[in-house]
């Protein structure tokens, strides 16, 4: 697949700790594009960083955490300093934590709500203002919002999670009616089942039911969904994919 229309352009890409940021920052950053790492973890994003450079990429790592404005904005700032304008914007952090509504867990609902979904207005607020003057001066503008199949299908103890997703699905389509006009593309990329960190998050009450499911069905890799991020904003500017859904074949 050809993705030379990433060439030149400046990224950034929260959660780029681990998984699907990761592995979308070091496609990205091989395809030519600079790359800011977004994530809370310094040691593994200087990591990451580093093997980018070494591979021949351009990589900054800038610890930042999403639910926090102050620290977004001053990752922003920090960004714009080391490469100028943002033309491509991948809102993956994220944060699952599966339990029963009965068990009353109000500190994790709260915590997936400050990630998931706030934390995704948060990163969009810094840098609007990048993406509508990229699209302004006849650039390419991209804004992608990792949401999941758990918006739209409903499993078993993950209602607070679920309803974080249909939240960022929702935003995407009403954010189109705002950004769209103004030629700034928005994509909402929805993975099914996916070898990511998000996995680990699962309790020991929880995990054989998500084991089983991995057995019977199988899991995307985050270089797979990372591909698909790539697909997606190397289009032609005037070509918006704006719903993704991706899950194993044997997903239902």
């Amino acid at each position: 697949m050809s993705y030379e229309n990433l060439a030149g352009r400046t990224a950034v890409v929260t959660g780029a700790a681990s998984g699907i940021g990761e592995a979308t920052a070091v496609l990205l950053a091989a395809h030519g594009a600079r790359v800011a790492l977004v994530a809370r973890r310094g040691e593994r994003l200087d990591a990451l960083a580093g093997k980018i450079r070494a591979d021949g990429g351009e990589a900054l790592a800038v610890v930042a955490d999403v639910t926090d404005q102050t620290s977004v904005d001053e990752a922003a700032a920090r960004v714009r300093d080391a490469y100028d304008r943002v033309d491509l914007v991948v809102n993956n952090a994220g944060v699952m934590l599966p339990h029963p509504i009965a068990d009353g867990r109000a500190d994790e609902w709260q915590r997936m709500l400050d990630t998931n979904v706030t934390g995704v207005l948060r990163v969009i607020r810094a840098f609007t203002a990048d993406l509508t003057e990229t699209a302004a001066e006849g650039g390419t503008a991209d804004l992608v919002n990792v949401s999941s199949i758990a918006a739209h299908v409903a499993f078993p103890d993950y209602a607070v999670y679920g309803a974080t997703k249909a939240a960022v699905t929702y935003l995407s389509q009403a954010l189109r009616t705002e950004f769209g006009p103004r030629d700034v593309r928005v994509t909402n990329i929805e993975p099914g089942l996916t070898e990511t960190e998000l996995l680990t998050h699962v309790d020991t009450d929880l995990a054989g039911l998500v084991q089983g499911l991995l057995e019977s069905v199988g899991a995307l890799s985050a270089q797979e969904l990372a591909d698909v991020v790539a697909y997606a904003t190397s289009r032609p500017r005037h070509v918006n994919l704006r719903q993704i859904m991706v899950l194993p074949t044997r997903q239902a």
